[in-house]
Order: C-alpha cells, then structure tokens, then sequence
C-alpha cells in the first residue's frame, strides 16, 4: 500500500498554468527564527519571514490571486481552509491541486467566499517528521469581509494558538501521541511580547484559531465571558456567553468580550500545564499596572448546541455512514486509522450527486475525540451525541470519544472533495477520504 506521502507525489506532479497578471498578494515559503521567549529560538518554517504569516484581508466575491514562493528543499502545498474554491486550487493533492516545487513557486485564482474567518496552512503529510505540515509555522488568517457586517465591535483581535517542540510520547495502550514542550499564542509564549491593550467599556471581537497539529485548547479570561457570534467564520442563530472556549485543531471561534473588569488578566489554558509553558497573553486595561492575574474557571462543558436555532423538522438527506476505529501499530508505533474498515487511500469514496443533500453520519468508535473536516463545503450540525439540533454551520466539528454526530451538507461545489481529521498524525495514517460528484 502507498502511503500518504507517495499518494502526493504521485498526482501533485503538473504545474497550473500561470496567471499573466500581477499577483494580488505574494506569500513566501522560508525557514523562520521564531523567538518565542527571550533566548527561545524555535527554528521552524513559515510565511514571509514571521509566524503566523500576514492575516490576508479579502473582500467577498472579489478575485483574487496569490503568488507563493517555496524557498524549501520540499513540496509544498497551502490549503484555503474554508473556503468553496475550485478543488485545483484548494490547496489539497488528493484534490489534484498541484504542488509548489521546491524552489519554485505556483499562483492560486479563486473567488473568495463565504465570508468569516478562514485561515490558510500546509497541506503536506509529516508522517514521524515532526517538523513538517502543521507542527511548523505555516499558517496564518485569511479575513473574508462580508458584504455586510452587522457585527458591533470596538476593536479586533486576531489570535492564533500553536504548540511547539513537538516529541513522541506513549499512550496508555503503548502507542505513540505527540506532545508539546511549549506553546505560544500568536509569535509569542505567555510573559513575552506585547499585552493586549484595552479600555474599560470596550467591546473587543477577538477572532481565535487552534493552529496546533494535533491538540485540543481552552482559553478562559478570568472575570470576563467570551460572547460567541460565530463558528468556523459561520455566523451562529443564537449568540451566546461562555466562561470557557473550546478549540480542536483547525477550528475557529469569533467572540465578542466586553471589558468590564479594570486590571490586568491572563487570556490563556485552564491547563495550568499548557498555560505555564506558554498558551496564554496579557490583557491590560489603560491606566492599569500590576502583575497578571489568573484564576481557575469553574467546570464548564463546550456545547455546540447552545449556539443553534429553534428546532425545526428536518429536510429529506441521503445517508451517508461512516465509522471510525484505530487500528492499534504495537508498541512504539503510530496507530492506523480506518473509516468504514479501510484507511486511506483505500478508503471508498463518498458519491454524491449535484444539489442532493447528504447527511453524514460520524460513528466515533474510537477512544479519542477526532476533529474532522471537510473541504470546499460547510456542513450543519443536526445531531450532537444524541442530541437534536439546527442552524448551526461548521467546517470542522470534534466528534467526540465514542459518540456519534450528525452533519447536512449539499453537494453544492462539484469537484474532487477530501475529507480527514483534523489531527496531523489521524490523517497521516490512514483518516482521509474523497467525496466525489457524479
């Protein structure tokens, strides 16, 4: 059997023609210096010399071309996650999107949309190269502005979670997981860079990532509650305050806090492992100087549903089953992973007709919680571990640990569709499928 990296090789070989017109932005694959910390140098690889890379700020609807630069001795490829584009320029070899060679460089034309908050990354395979794909620093926002934006804000910030110095580390049934020895927010660890700066009575939107490879965060604010107005960039039906964040890899949540509460705060992980080795920012209100403060958040359970819209009956779906389970490696191996009994690439392909709606069924049957995503399409929320639910629009949902969700999506983008679990090592051994349009 090949494995992922063969896979990509094999089909990201021709190069797309080349726009004739100069590009409307330029981004450059290169090794970065990263300073996490004074005197903490993390060598990785990113966007135009900085991570994350520029927060690219697009209008809706209006094309677009972005010129990429690989700098690297490897193939590269960057994914418009979240964004309904042609699969040749989505960013996804098994969609047949070319590769940008090594030393080489590669233009992507699409129309962006919808609008919200997207972001862009690597779409290589890493395998035990834990300084490849998402365990770098390749990433960054992509800002869709809507063509109407109703939302009320005072300012905006832009956060971008990752963990770095990525090891192989032993789970209790002897395979391997990755762990991290630091992390940061932004280019920076907790107690480095700048505060967040802010004035009592505004109302800041902040626009938060989990770019980690593989780990699940929370960030908590203490005194202060994170007022959802979207998912994934998707406005939700029914905003809502929360204590706690919840974020599987490659997910988004948009949140408006009103600074209500003079002093000086963390922003950061309830774990006070993860927050103590970097996963947090200071929040500082004008005027004010003391040390950060932290206090623990009571017990909160994240919950999609509390974001969805009145119940409604739902519309007729094919259904579309899919199981997943870990095919345990032995001892000091990766497991494998399968959905419907096979792992990539010989999993069997999702048909899907044009315009029919499908109703994907995730049968979690593993022990681990799996961030699962698919590309060029949003999907809706309809069940949640048993639970009904409507109007809630994703493109990443974590199923979790022996629970089943439901999710609707219309065929609506024709084209070779990928999709995977969100989590790099999931993906890499086996957790990918293709959804492919008759």
């Amino acid at each position: 059997m090949i494995n992922r990296r063969e896979f990509v090789a094999a089909i990201g070989g021709a190069m797309c023609a080349r726009a004739a017109s100069p590009a409307d932005m330029t981004l450059r694959i290169s090794p970065v210096n990263l300073e996490i910390a004074p005197g903490k140098i993390i060598k990785t690889i990113g966007y135009n010399g900085a991570v994350p890379g520029p927060i690219l700020r697009v209008a809706e609807g209006k094309p677009i071309t972005v010129e990429v630069h690989n700098e690297t001795s490897t193939p590269e490829l960057v994914h418009w996650h979240g964004l309904f584009i042609p699969s040749e320029v989505d960013g996804s070899a098994e969609e047949g999107t070319p590769v940008v060679p090594p030393h080489g460089s590669q233009r992507y034309s699409f129309v962006p949309r919808p609008s919200g908050t997207r972001w862009y990354h690597t779409h290589t395979s890493a395998g035990r190269d834990l300084k490849r794909s998402t365990y770098t620093g390749q990433y960054g926002f992509l800002y869709v502005e809507p063509k109407e934006d109703p939302a009320q804000f005072d300012a905006e910030v832009f956060l971008a979670l990752h963990g770095w110095d990525p090891y192989f580390t032993s789970m209790e049934d002897g395979g391997l997981e990755v762990a991290y020895k630091r992390f940061s927010i932004n280019s920076r660890a907790l107690g480095s860079g700048e505060p967040i700066r802010v004035k009592q009575g505004q109302r800041v939107m902040f626009r938060i990532l989990n770019a980690n490879a593989t780990m699940m965060h929370s960030l908590a604010l203490p005194g202060h509650k994170f007022n959802v107005v979207s998912l994934d960039g998707n406005r939700v039906p029914s905003p809502g305050e929360v204590e706690v964040l919840d974020l599987g890899p490659a997910e988004r949540v948009d949140a408006i806090v009103t600074m209500n509460q003079p002093g000086v705060w963390i922003l950061g992980d309830p774990d006070d492992k993860v927050r103590n080795a970097g996963l947090g920012v200071i929040v500082e209100y004008a005027d004010r100087q003391a040390s950060p403060q932290w206090s623990l958040p009571g017990p909160w359970r994240w919950d999609y549903t509390r974001f969805a819209g009145p119940a409604a009956p739902l519309p007729d779906a094919v259904s579309v089953p899919l199981a997943f389970k870990k095919k345990f490696a032995g001892n000091r191996w990766v497991d494998h992973w399968t959905i419907n009994g096979k792992e990539f690439p010989k999993t069997e392909p999702i048909r899907v007709h044009a315009n029919q709606r499908y109703r994907l069924v995730f049968d979690n049957q593993s022990d681990e919680a799996h961030p699962v995503h698919l590309h060029r399409h949003s999907f809706e929320l309809v069940k949640f571990a048993g639970t009904p639910t409507r109007g809630v629009m994703k493109d990443v949902v974590v199923v979790p640990a022996q629970k089943q969700v439901e999710v609707d999506f219309v065929a609506d983008n024709p084209g070779m569709t990928l999709f995977h679990c969100h989590q790099q090592m999931h993906m890499d051994y086996g957790f990918m499928a293709m959804v492919e349009y008759a």
